[in-house]
Formats: C-alpha cells, structure tokens, sequence
C-alpha cells in the first residue's frame, strides 16, 4: 500500500517471487471510469474507490496465503473494508517514501495513467497504518532488493 509511484508494482512483482506466491497489479481492478478520471488528471473520491475495493477485497478473499495485490489503501476506512470483505486477517505493507522522491519516479515513468500531478491528492488522502493495524513500513529510499529484504525481515519477526 501507499501513494501512487512508491513501488507497489515493482515490490509486489518482486516480494511475491521470493516468497512463491503470486502478484496482483490493483490498478488492472480499477473501473474504467476510475482510469478516465486519474487519466484527466481528476483525483478520485471515496465513493470512486469503493467498487475498485470491493474488487481488490474479492480479488483477495479468492487468494491463497501468498497472494499480494497493489493497492493505494490510502485511508484506514479502506483497509477495514478489504479487510471486511476478505473475512481472514489482511497484512498491509506501507511503501512509505518522502514527496520528492516519489515525485521524481512518477516524472520518470511513462505510459501510466497516474499523472505526477495527482500526488498531492494521494499524500493528503494518505493514512499511515496504526500501530493496531496489521502492518508494517518500509522505506523506499533504497534499491528494490533491498526494500524487499526489509520486507521479509520485518515479515519474519512480526510473524504477518
């Protein structure tokens, strides 16, 4: 979880291959109405991402133990949804990065509908987990092998 541009994809995709498991991109569940409006440059509402968590939270309910799925989960409310929809315990892993940094990789990328411009939104939005959240943050300002690594370690000792 996290601001759009901290990694989810890139950890995800990584994450799910050390761990065997499989990697679900949550903006392939967005509605089409949701990817129109984030393309204009449009930020979505609550009541936007409702059907897309109803549909990550489905998606997951479905998976196995190993199944990760990218998702912003910006707000508390959020997560207790998924987490409501999937019935089992959901562990979230908060991809936490400064503004200029994920500024910098939104920039970078190309062929996303995000744009850079819709960061501000998704800071703002942002809820990081409570301490009585099942979660864990990582950093982000540091090479991918590394931000997994953290990942797993932090997994092992929490025992998430």
């Amino acid at each position: 979880m996290g601001v759009s541009g901290c990694g989810k994809s890139s950890v995800g995709a990584a994450l799910a291959a050390r761990l065997a498991g499989v990697y679900v991109d949550g903006d392939d569940l967005h509605p089409p109405a949701n990817v129109a409006k984030m393309s204009a440059g449009i930020p979505l509402t609550d009541a936007d991402r409702w059907p897309w968590l109803d549909r990550v939270g489905a998606r997951l309910a479905l998976a196995d133990d190993t199944a990760l799925i990218g998702c912003s989960a910006l707000k508390r409310v959020y997560r207790d949804r998924i987490r409501s929809l999937v019935g089992a315990p959901v562990s979230f892993i908060h991809l936490d990065g400064t503004k200029e940094t994920i500024l910098r990789r939104l920039e970078a990328r190309r062929d996303h509908f995000m744009p850079s411009a819709l960061l501000e939104s998704q800071f703002a939005a942002l809820e990081p987990p409570g301490a009585d959240e099942q979660a864990i943050t990582v950093n982000i300002d540091q090479p991918l092998d590394m931000v997994v690594a953290a990942i797993i370690a932090a997994l092992e000792e929490e025992q998430l």
